[in-house]
């Protein structure tokens, strides 16, 4: 297609290659779907994969480095270049990150029928291309106050190595791996929260008569940043040392603090936002009780790891994923059914899965339930927002490569 006086423009068959939130939000969706439904039938079964992590660890390992990895790369590789005012990854380099994360999660998939050490190469590819470029679009465009957001990415990469690791017979301690790829999460979810929940807020309860918008950054923000890291990454290296468990506890009550400063309560009205709170709600809870846990008192671990897993990733996963999916595809920054239905589903399921660690009785119908509630939460992703992530934006409906 050519315009008089200008250069042709070329258009893309792919517009799912156009911008990094297509295919790995996509991505994202579909492996929440696969592999929970596959650790739920080894864990009702008993079965074993070809693989060199056992069943549980498999499991951890795909909800960390798969799931997880894939919606912070569609995050990331969306949100740099807004952020620097670069261009963002597309085409065929876009295809190729896309290639390396399934390589990764086929060669965890059949470890065990190769050597070792070929599995955890192709596995690790993808977080050294994924650190690489985001660093260098920051550093390229000189965006120093970005560059933290590589440091939670490259921590899931060792965390990714040190699994891998443990799961061949090297001498790395017990569970620090998973530990430490959980704490970085938590970590990114709390930053990334810390720029974008207040400012979508403020842009909202702007447009609301005489609602309180939220405070503006302060020591507290740090204050619950700070203890975070502190916290998960002492838990991280050192669970049961009572020092983590205290800042754990500190950590969780600026980080509550810091919640009610963003006035989410006068946000309900509008799910696509309020649902942002409520992630970040869970993060709370996760937080204190994990700090409880590390004290010593009588709570099952799985509860706080849940919160964090279930509750706040999933929860924040799919907050952001729906909103900028939205946004960046020309529709209304409005929840629509399928988007609410997901919202409460995700919910039930964090719910159900922490109350599963209460009672002995209750635990297998309830983990059930919980696993059910969240693959019928993805499902309803991949089938509502599949489309809008495959197909031209609705303002562009041609994608320029």
């Amino acid at each position: 297609m050519t315009v008089a006086g200008k250069r042709p423009i070329v258009l893309s068959s792919s517009a799912w290659l156009s911008h990094g939130f297509r295919p790995f939000f996509l991505a994202a969706g579909l492996w929440a779907l696969l592999a929970l439904a596959l650790w739920i039938d080894l864990w009702w079964t008993g079965q074993a994969l070809p693989s060199r992590f056992d069943p549980l660890d498999w499991h951890i390992h795909e909800m960390l480095f798969g799931f997880v990895m894939a919606a912070v790369a569609g995050f990331l590789l969306t949100a740099v270049p807004n952020w620097t005012g670069g261009l963002p990854v597309r085409g065929r380099p876009l295809a190729v990150l896309v290639g390396l994360w399934l390589l990764g999660r086929i060669a965890c998939l059949i470890s065990a029928l190769g050597p070792a050490g070929l599995a955890m190469a192709a596995d690790m590819m993808f977080p050294l291309v994924l650190v690489a470029t985001i660093g260098r679009e920051i550093l390229a465009r000189r965006q120093w106050r970005s560059l933290p957001m590589v440091a939670p990415v490259a921590i899931l990469g060792l965390a990714n190595l040190l699994m891998h690791l443990e799961s061949v017979g090297f001498a790395v301690p017990p569970g620090l791996g998973w530990r430490l790829g959980l704490a970085a999460t938590a970590v990114l979810i709390s930053v990334v929260a810390g720029r974008i929940v207040p400012s979508f807020t403020r842009n909202w309860l702007s447009k609301v008569p005489k609602a309180p918008l939220p405070a503006s950054h302060n020591w507290i923000d740090t204050a619950a940043v700070g203890t975070g890291i502190s916290g998960l990454f002492g838990w991280a290296f050192f669970p049961n040392v009572p020092v983590s468990g205290s800042l754990l506890l500190f950590a969780a009550g600026f980080n509550l603090w810091r919640l009610v400063r963003w006035n989410g309560w006068a946000t309900v009205e509008e799910p696509l936002l309020a649902i942002l709170h409520l992630g970040y709600a869970w993060l709370v809870v996760g937080l204190g009780l994990l700090g409880l846990v590390t004290l010593g008192l009588p709570i099952p671990e799985s509860a706080a790891i849940h919160a964090l897993t279930v509750g706040a990733i999933g929860t924040m996963t799919l907050a952001v994923m729906t909103r900028a999916t939205r946004g960046h595809t020309g529709r209304s920054l409005m929840a629509d059914r399928a988007t609410m239905a997901l919202y409460l589903l995700i919910t039930l399921a964090a719910v159900t899965r922490v109350a599963a660690t209460i009672s002995d009785l209750w635990t297998a119908p309830l983990i059930m339930t919980s696993a059910g509630l969240w693959l019928l939460a993805f499902a309803v992703f991949v089938l509502s927002y599949g489309p809008k992530l495959v197909r031209p934006s609705l303002t562009d409906t041609r994608s320029v490569p």
